[in-house]
């Protein structure tokens, strides 16, 4: 048998057959029909000036055939090269149909491991995710806790069993993970079963009813009374980056991320334009959010446009202040609650001091209030009401009260 790194030449002499006889500028002019250009390769022309090349070999006393391409797409050199591989592999007895075949299936059966489909799957559903998923925390609960167990095995024969252990570890002790990640994973499977992969898409809910009841109870996050947020309110006396958006934060009733990643071109006067990726939902809102500002917050934010860096007004060294800096705040105070409750505290004293509607008093909080029809006829969102109301939280805010001491 002669060694792989042999001439081209040597090989010719092996096969006892002339190679090369073609050329490159022959192959675009030859005529239709077949062109040997030696050693099993040949080139099919078409009435059309099209053509394929084509390897023919025997192995194991099998006469056979296979294409390497067309000649638009596969030059001489690349279809020589070709060829000169697949002989390589009938020297050491290797079929280069079925050797191709194998690869052929060991390629669909990557494609098809959890890991893939999964992130096929990620791929697809991003339009559906707050700024395309790009927190990544759509795809977390997966990656952490699913896929360094499952992610090597093909999607359709992952069981129940095989869902149960890997999700058990953390059932109980991070139950809210858990069932993100059981919820991933089933959308993951019928992506699976709609690419035509035949998964079972009972999988997930079997090993769901395998792990039993979670014991794990949601707790609510820690909320001010209302009562006592005046004297934390005038505590925060500072004009300092940590301290204003806090200030801001109580004062609208919004959620962190809004108010971390506030934009001074949001600002109009004496109303906060939320655009609708700031807000929450699996894709944020479908619109922007107004929020009335009173003038107390209307001051907040004159006074916070003195730290803004490239338009954001509550910036630490190179970005946005983080989730934590507020909370580390109160912390470092003693305090329970957390920068969250607020919301909490601004909803109980809209529901005990004033006469708002159910339906003013929830939009206050950006809350989706109402079926989809109701929704869909009502064109208001109260935003002269949630005024006055706003005014009046900012005054109740700025009155000390001597059942909370002030703290700093």
């Amino acid at each position: 048998m002669l060694r792989l790194s042999r001439s081209h030449n040597a090989w010719g002499m092996y096969w006892g057959i002339k190679m090369h006889k073609l050329s490159a500028l022959s192959v675009k002019s030859l005529p239709a029909g077949k062109h040997e250009d030696g050693a099993g390769l040949r080139l099919v022309k078409r009435e059309d000036g099209s053509g394929q090349w084509v390897f023919r070999y025997t192995c194991h006393g099998r006469r056979r055939e296979m294409g390497l391409g067309s000649i638009f797409t596969v030059s001489l050199k690349q279809a020589r090269e070709k060829a000169a591989e697949y002989r390589a592999m009938i020297a050491n007895e290797v079929d280069p149909i079925n050797a191709r075949e194998r690869q052929r299936v060991e390629r669909r059966h990557d494609q098809n491991l959890l890991t893939a489909v999964a992130r096929d799957a990620f791929e697809s559903h991003k339009a559906s995710l707050k700024r395309d998923g790009a927190a990544g925390r759509w795809f977390s609960p997966l990656e952490l806790h699913v896929l360094p167990k499952l992610g090597k095995t093909p999607i359709a024969e992952i069981t129940q069993r095989d869902i149960r252990d890997a999700l058990q570890p953390i059932w109980h002790e991070k139950a809210s993970t858990a069932m993100k990640a059981m919820d991933r994973l089933n959308i993951v499977f019928r992506h699976a079963a709609a690419l035509g992969i035949d998964v079972d898409l009972q999988a997930v809910a079997k090993a769901k009813a395998l792990l039993g009841k979670q014991r794990h109870r949601a707790e609510a996050i820690p909320s001010m009374p209302w009562a006592e947020v005046p004297d934390f309110y005038l505590s925060l006396s500072e004009p300092s980056i940590s301290h204003l958006a806090l200030r801001l934060l109580i004062l609208t009733g919004m959620r962190s991320h809004p108010v971390r990643f506030a934009h001074v071109d949001e600002f109009d006067g004496d109303t906060w334009i939320v655009p609708a990726e700031k807000m929450k939902g699996p894709a944020g809102a479908t619109e922007s959010f107004r929020v009335p500002l009173s003038r107390e917050a209307q001051e907040v934010v004159r006074l916070a446009r003195r730290h803004e860096r490239d338009g954001y007004l509550f910036v630490a060294r190179k970005s946005v202040i983080s989730d934590a800096t507020m909370s580390r705040l109160m912390e470092r105070r003693g305090l329970q609650a957390r920068p969250h409750g607020f919301r909490s505290s601004l909803r109980t004293w809209l529901a005990e001091c004033t006469d708002a509607p159910h339906e003013v008093a929830e939009t206050m909080l950006a809350h989706v209030n109402g079926s989809k029809v109701v929704r869909a006829y009502r064109r208001t969102d109260y935003l002269e009401q949630r005024r006055v109301l706003l005014e009046r939280w900012a005054s109740h805010c700025m009155t000390p009260s001597l059942a909370y001491p002030t703290a700093d």
